[in-house]
């Protein structure tokens, strides 16, 4: 079964070189360095002339099953910042993640330059209430080193029993030194949707990312807003997608059909079209109509842009915030049979209904929000986009945009883009931007 998702070493100094030449082996190495790049079985039979020479002569009789999960790893990651490979134990650790609980700090991260970069803190979490921030960079786990760990191994280390504690070196931007940050593990229970009802005429929708459970926890909040105000006292909806990293596709496809009557949601195109495959809407508009109003920052990746795009290009929603992350590509789980892990590779790009490639650009809000930032988070607080991160797909027709701001106030009553919303649900509009209330029907075919 596949499961579809939206999700280099230090300079080498003082060391002593020495080059042996050697047996008859020495010409089977020229023979391979002259082999064509695109001879796919001479570049193999290298493989194997490395694999047996490295067996034969490393200084310590190497493990062959981890030399083989690291030339999969290399071979893997080399495509691009979101494809990887997971041995056995981080394939049982990814399900239970996206089933929605599993133990930790509460973090999503990704690997950038040799470092762990925090993606986004989940809220109410071990390492979002120790003040860990999306963009921060791990460079140690409990005086570790991370650099010259992979991905997986990092976030095993940060893994451990409940209520033991990790200390996690941060660098972040701006910082004049790095933090020692004291974090205390803790089961996560992600609870992707919270909500409630704003000055009595609002409902307002947090969703924190997009695991099995998302959709589930939208309609449980859309029908107890609903009980809660009369429709014809309920000004509208703000779904707040800020610092979503993203998640399951079809989360993403069934979040979007609870605001659309009928419509597409996304298109994934691979590299051959017979590969496109279309999602479209189903279920119904369980808001019956009423206005719509997404936020969106630098943080929202993947699954969010697909939310935000859909709802969009359909005239459903009005977006406020900042540019989002611009992660506008698939990759697609593939187990590799019992014991030997899956595959976390990049099989397509998506697009929008107007047929727009997010990638490596994000989508731009209607109206922009900046938030104030205090002074000692100032330049700590644009996330790196994904037009920024090492080996990424281009964008589609070449035109690439940087990242944005990512701060959300921690205090409702400081937060302008919030505010910015209720204002414009009460028809009020921000910054004297040019925009007009949400229409019911979609502005695309269907």
């Amino acid at each position: 079964m596949r499961k579809t998702l939206l999700f280099p070493l230090g300079a080498l100094t003082g060391a002593c070189l020495t080059l042996l030449v050697a047996g008859p082996h020495s010409g089977v190495w020229a023979a391979r360095a002259a082999a064509t790049a695109d001879d796919a079985y001479s570049q193999l039979n290298l493989f194997g002339a490395v694999f047996e020479r490295v067996k034969a002569s490393y200084v310590e009789k190497p493990d062959n099953a981890k030399l083989i999960e690291g030339a999969i790893t290399g071979m893997v990651t080399s495509l691009d910042p979101h494809s990887r490979y997971m041995n056995a134990k981080a394939w049982t650790e990814m399900q239970e993640t996206t089933s929605g609980e599993f133990g930790g700090l509460g973090i999503e991260v990704t690997m950038e330059d040799g470092l762990v970069k925090v993606v986004s803190p989940i809220d109410d979490t071990p390492a979002s209430k120790a003040g860990i921030m999306s963009g921060d960079l791990i460079s140690k786990i409990d005086g570790e080193a991370v650099q010259g760990m992979t991905l997986e191994q990092a976030v095993n280390k940060m893994k451990g029993p409940v209520d033991t504690k990790t200390k996690l070196t941060i660098v972040r931007k701006g910082a004049d030194a790095p933090l020692d940050v004291s974090i205390t593990r803790e089961i996560i229970h992600v609870r992707p949707v919270r909500f409630h009802v704003e000055n009595g005429d609002i409902g307002y929708i947090r969703v924190t990312s997009f695991n099995e459970q998302t959709t589930d926890g939208l309609k449980k909040a859309i029908a107890s807003i609903s009980r809660q105000v009369p429709a014809e006292k309920l000004a509208g909806y703000v779904m707040d997608l800020r610092n979503n990293p993203g998640g399951l596709l079809d989360q993403a496809v069934s979040v979007s059909s609870a605001f659309l009557q009928r419509g597409e949601v996304v298109s994934t195109r691979g590299r051959n079209p017979e590969e496109t495959q279309r999602f479209t809407a189903h279920g119904g508009d369980l808001t019956k109509g009423k206005p719509l109003v997404v936020l969106i920052n630098g943080g929202s990746a993947s699954a969010s842009e697909i939310v935000a795009g859909a709802l969009h290009d359909h005239k459903r929603a009005t977006l406020i915030g900042t540019r989002s992350f611009g992660k506008g590509s698939v990759q697609t789980i593939i187990p590799l049979g019992s014991g030997n892990g899956a595959l976390a590779l990049t099989t397509a790009r998506y697009y929008t209904p107007s047929g727009r490639s997010i990638q490596a650009q994000g989508i731009a809000p209607d109206i922009e929000i900046l938030q104030d930032v205090p002074p000692e988070l100032k330049g700590r607080m644009d996330t790196m986009a994904e037009s920024q991160m090492r080996g990424h797909l281009s964008a589609a027709d070449g035109t690439e945009q940087t990242g944005s701001q990512s701060y959300v106030p921690p205090e409702e009553k400081d937060d302008k883009a919030l505010h910015a919303a209720y204002d414009f649900l009460h028809g009020v509009t921000a910054n004297d931007a040019v925009a007009s209330k949400p229409a019911s029907k979609a502005a695309v075919p269907n």
